[in-house]
């Protein structure tokens, strides 16, 4: 093109079906009309932004879910939004952990199905849970044959798979993968705090593992998967979380160990995108439960942020916490993948939310760094989910 001549070609989406730039050259199909501009230069959408974000540029879609909970979650306020209610605590199996692992295989094969896939279409699986090496997740995949990404972000492993998925999809890495956790009480009990026929009273402050497993498979924003219907939701973007460390010592008040990290992540994502809380219809976290809940609030009010209209916590809302004895509310990595692709999916899908922060905390508890003394930090991820337009 002649030196100082531009050409601006406009196109509504709905008219365009493909457009592509390479080799300074984009072709525009258009109602089966090409346009070829040459001397284009290729300048890809600029994808971290701020310090700690991810803005994608064809986002990638949540194009299958599955949530499995236990009894005591299916009679909670989340209940009748879940795939698979299990009454047997040890589903089927013969220790608590086996259990978990049942669930997660579960939760994998019905989002693979609700997703109009085989598990041989899935390129990975980034998944992970509460126990020591990954067990539930070992045992509960093995036999998919899929390669796997292990992961541990305590009670924000769901955010932590779901980004590390995306990434991998949008990045063209993958055409498919799932993002897949869990947790169990009794398997939590027996790993992190005392056997249950120890019987211990438990505080006020304490939270309630919740027993599930939730799974989403991810496809590419603009793949050939099958659409079943209108209203997709797509990760538009991602905040990771850094470890953050307040000095709590008290491991039966993880809200307080989390709220420092949900506040960080949930401040540098308004920051990093120049935002608002109300550009979001939710702010949602996972398990801070009613103590965890009330110290978010109050420390990003102190950075000038008001999120009350807008927030929500898994852990605070997934139980009748009275009626069901569940103190501070629910935790654990079931806590907040159940309630997203149980609860909160179905809200976007129905239009009554079109964005939502949604920010998985994590306290990162060990029984050797706490009998030694240490303090439990805590981590949070957010992942910023839209209805497809």
């Amino acid at each position: 093109m002649a030196e100082g001549f531009s050409l601006e070609v406009r196109v509504s989406q709905s008219h365009l079906f493909y457009a592509k730039v390479k080799e300074n050259t984009c072709v525009l199909l258009v109602y089966g009309m090409i346009f070829s501009v040459h001397g284009m230069e290729n300048k890809d959408m600029e994808k971290t932004v701020g310090k700690r974000s991810v803005q994608f540029e064809v986002p990638p879609c949540i194009i299958g879910a599955a949530s499995v909970a236990g009894e005591k979650e299916g009679n909670g306020a989340f209940g009748k939004y879940f795939d698979f209610v299990e009454t047997d605590p040890l589903f089927g199996g013969n220790t608590w952990e086996e259990a978990e692992s049942k669930m997660q295989h579960i939760a994998a094969d019905i989002a693979i199905r609700n997703a109009g896939l085989e598990p041989g279409d899935i390129r990975y699986i980034v998944a992970g849970d509460l126990l020591g090496q990954l067990i539930a997740t070992s045992f509960g995949i093995m036999n998919f044959n899929i390669p796997m990404f292990g992961v541990y972000g305590a009670c924000s492993t769901m955010g932590e798979s779901m980004g590390i998925g995306s990434m991998l999809v949008e990045g063209g890495f993958a055409d498919y993968v799932v993002a897949l956790t869990s947790s169990h009480f009794a398997s939590a009990e027996k790993q992190f705090r005392f056997p249950l026929a120890y019987g211990n009273q438990r505080p006020y402050s304490s939270t309630w593992t919740v027993t599930g497993s939730g799974a989403v498979v991810l496809g590419k924003g603009d793949g050939n998967w099958k659409r079943k219907e209108t209203g997709y939701v797509q990760i538009a973007g991602l905040t990771t979380g850094v470890i953050t460390d307040y000095g709590i010592k008290d491991s039966m008040n993880m809200g307080a160990c989390m709220a420092p990290a949900a506040c960080d992540c949930i401040l540098n994502n308004l920051k990093d995108f120049g935002i608002q809380p109300d550009y979001y219809d939710k702010i949602i976290t996972g398990d801070l439960g009613t103590i965890g809940q009330r110290i978010l609030k109050d420390m990003l009010l102190g950075y000038g942020y008001d999120i009350s209209k807008q927030h929500m916590d898994c852990g605070t809302e997934i139980y009748y916490n009275e009626e069901q004895d569940t103190n501070a509310g629910g935790s654990g990595c079931g806590c907040s993948a159940i309630t997203l692709t149980g609860y909160i999916l179905n809200k976007m899908r129905k239009h009554e939310w079109k964005r939502v922060l949604f920010v998985p905390t994590g306290a990162l508890l060990s029984t050797v760094s706490f009998n030694e003394g240490n303090s439990v930090p805590g981590i949070a991820h957010g992942v910023m989910l839209e209805v497809a337009q």
